[in-house]
Parts: C-alpha cells; structure tokens; sequence
C-alpha cells in the first residue's frame, strides 16, 4: 500500500536547503535547455551525448534493454544528461530520449506517440522489450501507455521520478492548459488508471520526495495499484527539479533498472528509502 501521507510541514532549514538547491538545478537546466530541443540522433553516437565519457572499461555491458527517458511538462531531454552520462559510465550502452512538443495537450495523444517511438527503437535494436525512465509528466505518460495501451509487452520497467500518479493539487493559473488539468486528481486519465490491471507485465519504481512542491500531496508521486507490481522509493532533502540529476537518485535509478541487483535498500543510497511496496 502507499505510504501515509506526511501529516507535519518539512522543517524549515530542509526546505530552505531544498529550495536553494532547486534554484541552482533550474538555473543550471535553463543553461542546457537549448541543447535538447532537437530531436536527437538515432543510435551510432555516444549513449550518453555528445562529450560524455565513455563506458567503464572494468563493468562488462549486460545484455540490458534499451532505456528510453521521457521528460516533463514544458521540458525537453536535457533534463536527463547526468543521468544519461551515469548509467553509460556503468555500463548501458543503448539511451534514447524522446521529446514530445510543449504544445501537447492530451496524454493519451503523448501516449500513442510514445507507443510509436518504441516499437521503432524495438525494431532497430532488436530487443523486444525496453525500460523507461520518465520525470513527472513523462512517468504519467509512460504509465498511462503501459496499462492503457498495452504498453507492459514492451516495457520491463517503469522508473518514474516526481510523477503525479494520484493527480496534483497544482496551481489554478496553469489549470488552463488542458494537459495540466489532466494531471489534477479525479481528472480522466488519472482516474483510468485506477482501473483494474489484472496481468501487468511491467515492474513499477515510483521515486517521490517530501519536498516535492508540484506534487501536492507529495506521496501522490506513488503507485498505489492492487494490480500492479510497484515499489515506491522515497528521497530526502530534495525537491522536484533535482530528482533527474541528483547523484543519490541516479545510483538507486541504475540499481532499479538492472534486474541483477534489488531495488534500492535502506542504506545503500543516501537520501532514499523504500517504501512500501503497492499491494
């Protein structure tokens, strides 16, 4: 089941703490932001990006499935470089990301693209499943692609970081978009993904954090579903925007997406905890 929501306010040199980190995160992506408006090109160059370091010449590549990053709202792919750059150096050698235009405004539609642009890299690369990462916005898509469009016979798992999976409670000016107003609680899509399951194929990982302050209730970032195979993994001391690029985050993301190793346990990652799993 899900964890209970937090029934006391942060305390104010965490938040503080937090916040200045998120100004220094959003200050830094909007230096990057122009980088990944482009689509990027298909595989032949570095997984990573252009001048990232090359794979550890001392972890020999599993045969691991392509991981697919999905960004969030009014974002673009360089929201996952350092993530991107982390797992090459440990080893994935296939990442693509997928850019889905602002202007979008119907997460089905965004879904059905992402449906597309799968079963593409399925056909170039041969694997027949692949894993997703989506920030936000981009881990509502994926999970809405998963159980609404047979998504799971392609995706093994689903590692989703401050996504809104129960709806945010977010701010009423943006409620005019009407993308936005389907990632508010009780909105359609949201609501159809509370519908029965029964054989979901794909293995959930849900990070939230209790600083998260898009996502209102912050534990509205896990999956709470009786069909679904799912670990909701809280994070500390960090709040929505340093969720993709947060050192602590990105050990526990590679650690969820290598089916040799558990999901990340107590201890081992700092500033994560699991949760409990959805029952």
């Amino acid at each position: 089941m899900k964890p209970p929501s937090l029934p006391f306010p942060a305390p104010p040199a965490a938040l503080l703490r937090a916040t200045a980190l998120e100004l220094v995160v959003l200050a830094g992506h909007a230096l990057l932001y122009p980088t990944g408006i482009a689509g990027e090109r298909h595989p032949g160059r570095n997984p990573a990006g252009d001048g990232a370091e090359p794979a550890r010449a001392d972890i020999a590549p599993a045969d691991r499935p392509p991981v697919v990053f999905l960004h969030g709202f009014i974002d673009n792919r360089s929201v996952f470089v350092l993530l991107r750059r982390s797992l090459a150096r440990h080893g994935w050698t296939h990442l693509e990301s997928l850019n889905y235009s602002p202007l979008t405004s119907d997460i089905r539609a965004a879904a059905e693209l992402l449906d597309r642009h799968i079963e593409d890299i399925c056909a170039r690369t041969g694997h027949p499943r692949v894993d997703i990462v989506g920030h936000s916005l981009g881990g509502l898509i994926a999970r809405y692609y998963v159980q609404r469009l047979a998504g799971d016979r392609r995706v093994r798992t689903l590692v989703t970081l401050g996504t809104p999976h129960a709806g945010t409670a977010v701010a009423p000016l943006a409620g005019a978009l009407p993308i936005v107003r389907q990632m508010r609680r009780g909105s359609a899509p949201v609501e159809e993904l509370r519908l029965p399951a029964p054989g979901c194929r794909t293995r959930f990982v849900s990070f939230w954090s209790e600083l998260d302050r898009v996502i209102v209730p912050a534990d509205a970032a896990c999956v709470d579903h009786p069909d679904l195979d799912a670990v909701n993994v809280r994070v500390t001391g960090i709040g929505h925007l340093a969720l993709p690029v947060h050192p602590a985050v990105a050990t526990a993301v590679r650690r969820a997406l290598d089916e040799a190793e558990p999901v990340p346990e107590a201890g081992t990652a700092p500033g994560t905890t699991p949760s409990t799993p959805a029952a």
